[in-house]
């Protein structure tokens, strides 16, 4: 069954078609386009208009655009519009009204994207789910999710994000979720907001596209969970809370950190709740009972849900975690936690604790005794007070576990200042500039944390420490 034909998107967008097509997916790059796809010829970056031919001899079954582009044929296969973002807002929408999918809404400062991943593992094995490949959850990034879900889905899960003030709203309003979830409220793009509070009232206002009768799943240990709740109040929203507070529907009793999986205790609505995380981080244990709450929500059997989130790994800088071989003969190897796509204080603490909770191997390498390394770039977008949130990681508790701290990044010098002389490793103000150190940084039996904002290019290092390794070391839990 095709997911557009040209009458389909011609009523669902206003536009004209030249031709008559049938899509069996939607496309914004042409680098990643499979042939039968509806290419969209968004403004970014680049005009995608100067793509269009590209992307139609590459097998584009049609193009969205607001104009025929120079040296396309005018009988080329082409849904004309008004505004192409508009455009594909309004495919969007139209693919949302005509499935009977239960669809969540996800938000938060921090785990979105883990979570959404989490629901489409735990949801899988109870219907079909449509969620989005990457972080895609921006103006462009949740209608392009939207548009390319199939007829017949069962779950839809959304991720919703944002950078400035008034932009989740919009975007929830056009997911029209039964469900939303809002992992944390913490200090993140304080550059567009005045205070943490600020951020709360944004990420609440994921409930105003919440269908009738629906849930928030809210987190219930944050010191901004009232304006979470008061917001769900006022919209008539079910409110399930998930957390170690008292009172939460979802109570994590005790999270107990290993150093491959992390076994979570918990009481559902009263009665004994018992899973496994196949990865270390009590982060990742609360956003599993918060995404098992939405599972439920969803009309999902919670039981089922609870087996099968065990099924779930993080994704690649997303806190993976991967064994890199040094040598085959010998079989010494270091473990890499690659945390490397995004960071902000909450989930830069959050990394650090599944460090401080790992087990570094001794009596395999040069130094003798496997240590605890962080290489930690800066995070971006925290305002004013900036400076002060990157030196307040050197008193995170239990901090004094890790051996040594690498910096990178001109904010994170005010962190390399405030740590012990002896803590202290090498401060870089690009990531690059690491690189050719890592031979002498990195040795068997150490536990190395790659943490930053994506702006500081910390995956450069994280690509560094794998090529590093002698062999196909499997991740950790593939074993």
């Amino acid at each position: 069954m095709a997911l557009w034909t040209s009458a389909e998107a011609v009523a669902a967008t206003g536009g004209t078609s030249t031709a008559d097509w049938q899509a069996e997916g939607v496309s914004i790059d042409t680098r990643t386009l499979k042939k039968g796809d509806l290419f969209v010829a968004l403004k970014a970056a680049r005009d995608g208009h100067d793509f269009v031919a590209q992307a139609l001899a590459q097998g584009a079954a049609a193009a969205l655009v607001s104009h025929v582009p120079e040296g396309v044929a005018p009988d080329a296969p082409l849904l004309i519009v008004t505004d192409v973002l508009q455009g594909l807002e309004k495919l969007g929408i139209a693919a949302r009204a005509r499935t009977r999918a239960r669809v969540v809404g996800v938000t938060g400062s921090a785990g979105k994207t883990s979570t959404k991943e989490m629901l489409r593992t735990l949801l899988s094995a109870q219907g079909r789910v449509h969620a989005a490949e990457a972080s895609y959850n921006n103006h462009w990034g949740v209608p392009l999710t939207l548009a390319r879900m199939p007829k017949d889905t069962d779950f839809a899960v959304i991720e919703i994000g944002m950078n400035h003030p008034g932009e989740i709203a919009p975007l929830s309003r056009m997911a029209r979720p039964h469900a939303v979830m809002i992992t944390t409220v913490a200090p993140a793009h304080l550059e567009a907001f005045e205070s943490v509070e600020g951020i709360a009232h944004e990420k609440a206002s994921i409930i105003d596209g919440l269908e009738p009768g629906g849930t928030a799943v809210l987190n219930a240990d944050l010191e901004t969970t009232p304006i979470l709740t008061a917001k769900a109040q006022a919209h008539g929203a079910k409110i399930v809370l998930f957390g170690a507070a008292k009172g939460a529907d979802y109570h994590l009793d005790d999270a107990h950190i290993a150093d491959q999986t992390t076994v979570v205790r918990a009481t559902r609505h009263g009665a004994p709740l018992l899973f496994k995380v196949r990865t270390p981080g009590r982060h990742f244990a609360l956003n599993g009972l918060g995404s098992l709450a939405v599972a439920e929500a969803l009309g999902a059997d919670p039981a089922v849900a609870a087996c099968d989130i065990g099924e779930w790994l993080p994704p690649d800088g997303r806190g993976a975690r991967q064994r890199i071989l040094l040598d085959i003969v010998d079989e010494t190897s270091f473990q890499l936690i690659d945390d490397a796509f995004n960071a902000n204080p909450a989930s830069m603490a959050a990394s650090l604790d599944v460090l401080i909770a790992a087990q570094p191997e001794n009596g395999v390498g040069r130094v003798g005794q496997g240590r605890r390394i962080a290489v930690l770039g800066e995070m971006l977008e925290l305002g004013p007070t900036e400076a002060e949130l990157h030196a307040a990681i050197a008193r995170h508790p239990g901090i004094e576990a890790v051996t040594t701290i690498h910096c990178v990044g001109t904010r994170m010098q005010a962190l390399h200042r405030a740590l012990p002389k002896g803590q202290r490793g090498e401060w870089v103000e690009k990531a690059a500039d690491l690189i050719p150190h890592l031979r002498h940084v990195v040795d068997a039996g150490d536990i190395v944390l790659v943490k930053g904002s994506k702006g500081s290019k910390v995956s450069l290092v994280v690509d560094a420490l794998k090529k590093m390794g002698q062999g196909p070391a499997p991740k950790e839990g593939t074993e």
